[in-house]
C-alpha cells in the first residue's frame, strides 16, 4: 500500500504522508492494546 501511495501521489502528498505513518503508528500501537489486555487477563475471569 505504501508503494502504490508513492507511485499515485508523490513523495510530497498528504496521502502519502498519512499512508505511511499510519503503517508506522498503527503495529505499535496494537501490539501494545494485546500486551495490555494479555496482562489484564486475570482480572476478568468469570
Amino acid at each position: 500500500a505504501v508503494a502504490v501511495a508513492i507511485s499515485l501521489f508523490g513523495l510530497s502528498s498528504g496521502a502519502t504522508l498519512t499512508t505511511v505513518v499510519g503503517v508506522l503508528v498503527e503495529v505499535p500501537v496494537m501490539l501494545a492494546l494485546v500486551k495490555i489486555a494479555n496482562s489484564m487477563e486475570n482480572k476478568f475471569n468469570y
